[in-house]
């Protein structure tokens, strides 16, 4: 299971890794090779920035197109572009921002802004909204706030997501489940028994490293993953929640860990070893190119029938502090937020358009992303959504260790209380600092 934008390769027209704004493995293909040095200007005023995201080549293809129609509108702004696999986007970054060499504007999530912002790599773009270059009205559902830390605003979102319980829907019907909002976490657990028992198959692919999904379950109970500058969970917290997990797959309701890691890359959804699994609800289009069955969205399990803990997430645009067209950056950010056209070109790649005005300019003709703008849209109608808790800087450290953890613990190579242990002392040292 992925989380965020930590994700592996898939191939497919529409993937995933696109949709999450993770990437597949495939680095620099369609995009335009940038040298060393920040943004430039010639003698004709013309200014050159670099603009750096994770993707894959159709992600590029569709940037390149919105990349024209911004340079037609501002012909004397250049954009040059770089992107790469995820892990590789992140790793090429850091040098780069070590080295006092970033984009001048690049693809960012909420676990790396307090990161990048305690290096000092992120600029505060409040001062542009005040100058007319970036505008902040229109987005929904609050999204606005998402890139604020301490009163700054260092990301821009492009995109949203939610958790969602993506299922097989024929396996379900066959089990005589239906999951509707605020049903609870014993209906969810009676609906694992009853797939296996009724349809012969896992209830659900697991849940030991969906870090989101525990956030979820967190916060529905007080606490949450990450609070503004740690974790907001104990070592018994964790230890209740991977035991369930473990004994999950024993009598399974979940699915086996070790077929799971076989059939990689393709789920474990997908591959018919279980009935559901927990993911971000703009990564169902994965599911319909893998499998052959087909798939809804379902809402999360609640602990008091009615908080889910849920919160929309994005990827967002971030600039840099060392970029010497900061007016140019705003205005390139503002374009690609605000214009219709872009979101016409762009679909639901980064997530559902972050802005009601792009919005409403993609109205998606495929059932997939139908369900998906449904799904969101039927979770304001809940009133459900919530603010989401800034990460704290080393948050991405965290996320990778839960998963990695807990891949190790499902596959027998850790106990539970090992692999708690083991986790929150790994987190400890990347919160530090």
């Amino acid at each position: 299971m992925q989380q965020g934008g930590n994700a592996e390769g898939w191939t497919g027209r529409r993937t995933i890794l696109k949709a999450a704004g993770a990437s597949l493995a495939v680095a620099g293909l369609g995009a335009t090779a940038t040298a060393c040095g920040g943004g430039t200007g010639s003698e004709d005023g013309t200014v050159t920035i670099r603009y750096s995201w994770w993707g894959a080549e159709d992600r590029a293809e569709r940037i390149n197109e919105t990349i024209a129609l911004f340079e037609e509108k501002y012909p004397k702004i250049k954009v040059k572009t770089d992107f790469q696999p995820y892990l590789d986007f992140w790793k090429k970054f850091n040098t780069q921002a070590s080295g006092g060499n970033p984009p001048d504007v690049f693809q960012n999530a909420i676990g790396f802004l307090r990161k990048y912002d305690a290096k000092n790599v992120l600029l505060d773009l409040g001062e542009q909204v005040g100058a007319g270059s970036l505008s902040m009205d229109g987005f929904r559902a609050g999204l606005e706030k998402l890139g604020e830390i301490d009163g700054r605003l260092l990301g821009v979102p492009v995109g949203s997501n939610s958790m969602a319980l993506v299922i097989d829907k024929p396996v379900y019907a066959k089990a005589g489940v239906k999951p509707e909002q605020g049903w609870t976490w014993d209906d969810f657990d009676e609906a694992m028994t009853k797939i296996r028992d009724r349809a012969g198959r896992a209830g659900d692919s697991g849940m030991y490293g969906v870090m989101y999904l525990y956030d979820l379950y967190l916060r529905q109970n007080g606490k949450a993953f990450f609070t503004e500058d740690g974790l907001g969970f104990t070592e018994a917290d964790l230890t209740g929640w991977w035991t369930k997990a473990e004994k999950g797959v024993r009598t399974g309701l979940y699915a086996d860990a070790k077929k799971v890691v076989q059939v990689k890359p393709k789920s474990a959804l997908s591959a018919e070893l279980a009935g559901s699994e927990f993911t971000w609800d703009n990564f169902t289009v994965r599911y319909t190119s893998e499998g052959r069955s087909e798939y809804g969205l379902a809402p999360v399990p609640t602990t008091d029938g009615k908080r889910t803990g849920q919160y929309l997430g994005s990827l967002m645009l971030s600039a840099s502090k060392r970029t010497e067209h900061p007016e140019e950056v705003a205005r390139f950010i503002d374009f690609m937020v605000h214009d219709p056209e872009v979101a016409k070109i762009m679909g639901y790649d980064r997530g559902v358009p972050a802005t009601q005005a792009q919005y409403d300019a993609y109205r998606p003709a495929d059932p997939v992303d139908q369900a998906i703008a449904a799904y969101e849209e039927s979770l304001v109608e809940a009133g459900v959504l919530e603010t989401i808790t800034p990460h704290p800087n080393g948050a991405d450290v965290c996320e990778a260790a839960f998963l990695r953890i807990a891949e190790e613990m499902a596959l027998g190579e850790r106990s539970v209380d090992d692999a708690v242990k083991q986790f929150f002392t790994e987190s400890k040292t990347a919160l530090a600092g």
